[in-house]
């Protein structure tokens, strides 16, 4: 069995694919039961965020698969099968195992370095558990590229001149609230988490930069991105920051613990029902929902302008969802700026700040994917070798015991004593016999071909390999320690 990677993202789609392959938890959960359903599928991951779409799948034979993901993918999302051929990217094998450790170290997100997707990464093998999709090759998978992300940001620098698309978001629409004020943003850490937990109080005393001083600012969502953002705009010294979200009480908890933290700036809930006519109140507006319609059409937002018409400053809104939040109509607005992802991903492009993260370190997390995926290669050529090495012990375990019952049949007579000792004599030539060929097998199989020696061992033995139970069930999805 081997490891298949099919994927939009946005280094190989623009950004109106990208949000039309987008799909809700329930329709991915639906998309990987299908596809994990299909004879040419034995297990199913989805990685989705709002600057990618990716499948990871446990496959038998490349092509059949390929077909039957990409039919279903372009069945669910509506995205046509000739432009998944313009716009997909597909790796197979120890390609796909060292894409998905990148995706995880952050070396392929559109702020290199950030550390959100390794949360992302987590959600989707508890998704994929959640929807019996996961099995022991994807899980066991999914654990290392945890660990492997978490390698990559606990030795080296690399999230430190751009933590993740928030800060990327909030230094564009800075510049439009104030030109030539970019770089100003630094992300902070979530003192209020999503869902409002009480604020480190150490933490939210450390003095930060003011770089919003000033700007009323309301966030749409109370999820992790808009927990993050409400964070940071709250520390760089906002007025004001409203949270409106379709759980209320959600949205409560994070006003409560903003304004807790960050006191004297003022935090309050709004009513989602009352978002659209809160924006008038604001400067600046940051949207991460994850609706699958807009929130805020252009009839909204003019509305909102024309409500408070002696505006100082541009009303800007940046719309983090995937599908976006914002009506695309918005930029035609005198009065707003709207800065989406696709503008990020051009902000990126140039090498805005907050875009590259620790560039010297970019090298170095490179040689830990590659290390990582060596060893993980390594190990799975060894596990597969495994049912061979235990059916090898177990013919011999046969032979063994049929020789023992031969024994009794001609010497009936022999006392208890003589039989335990030629049992044990017995016992022990077999297991010096096996131990120097399974273990030197086991470390034969892990290099690379090293399939051959198991191989050869069941063709000389006359081995089934698939008698022994040799597969386990994955274990659960580690938390915040995996």
């Amino acid at each position: 069995m081997s490891v298949l990677a099919v994927g939009l993202s946005h280094r190989s789609s623009p950004v109106a694919l990208l949000e039309r392959a987008a799909l809700s938890g329930e329709e991915r959960l639906k998309l990987m039961s299908e596809m994990a359903a299909s004879p040419a599928v034995s297990e199913v991951l989805m990685v989705s965020t709002c600057n990618r779409t990716e499948v990871y799948a446990e496959v038998d034979r490349f092509h059949p698969a390929l077909n039957t993901i990409t039919s279903l993918l372009s069945e669910r999302t509506g995205v046509s099968m000739g432009e998944l051929t313009e716009h997909a990217y597909v790796h197979y094998e120890e390609r796909a195992v060292q894409h998905l450790f990148s995706v995880a170290c952050g070396l392929d997100s559109m702020v290199v370095g950030e550390g959100q997707i390794l949360g992302q990464v987590r959600n989707a093998l508890k998704d994929a558990q959640h929807g019996g999709t996961l099995g022991r090759v994807l899980n066991d998978l999914g654990q290392r590229a945890l660990r492997v992300g978490k390698r990559a940001h606990t030795e080296t620098h690399l999230d430190h001149a751009g933590a993740d698309m928030v800060t990327l978001g909030l230094e564009v629409a800075l510049e439009r609230l104030r030109p030539g004020a970019a770089g100003a943003v630094a992300a902070a850490p979530a003192s209020c988490p999503a869902g409002g937990a009480q604020a480190d109080e150490a933490d939210a005393a450390l003095p930060e930069p003011q770089a919003l001083t000033g700007v009323r600012v309301l966030v749409l969502g109370a999820g992790s991105m808009s927990a993050l953002a409400a964070n940071t705009v709250a520390r760089q010294g906002a007025t004001s920051v409203a949270v409106a979200n379709r759980t209320a009480e959600r949205a409560e908890r994070l006003a409560e613990c903003l304004t807790e933290a960050y006191e004297p700036m003022a935090g309050r809930a709004v009513p989602f029902a009352q978002a659209a006519s809160a924006v008038a109140d604001a400067d600046l507006v940051v949207s991460c929902t994850g609706a699958q319609g807009l929130v805020l059409t252009a009839e909204d937002v003019r509305a909102a302008l024309e409500a408070a018409p002696r505006r100082t400053r541009p009303l800007v809104l940046l719309d983090l969802a995937l599908p976006r939040d914002v009506d695309e109509a918005v930029r035609d607005l005198p009065g707003a700026e709207l800065v989406d992802i696709e503008d990020l991903r051009r902000a990126a492009a140039r090498g805005a700040p907050g875009a590259e993260g620790g560039s010297g370190a970019v090298p170095v997390v490179r040689r830990i994917v590659e290390e990582e995926v060596a060893e993980y290669e390594a190990v799975r050529r060894a596990d597969l070798v495994a049912p061979t090495v235990v059916a090898l012990r177990t013919k011999a375990n046969e032979v063994l015991e049929g020789e023992l019952a031969r024994l009794e049949g001609r010497l009936p007579d022999l006392g208890d004593r003589e039989r335990e000792e030629i049992t044990r004599a017995m016992r022990r030539v077999v297991d010096k016999l096996m131990h120097q060929p399974t273990v030197r097998v086991k470390e034969l199989a892990a290099r690379p071909g090293g399939d051959a020696y198991g191989d050869a061992l069941r063709e000389l033995f006359g081995l089934d390999p698939g008698a022994p139970d040799a597969v386990r069930r994955p274990e659960p999805v580690a938390g915040e320690d995996a």
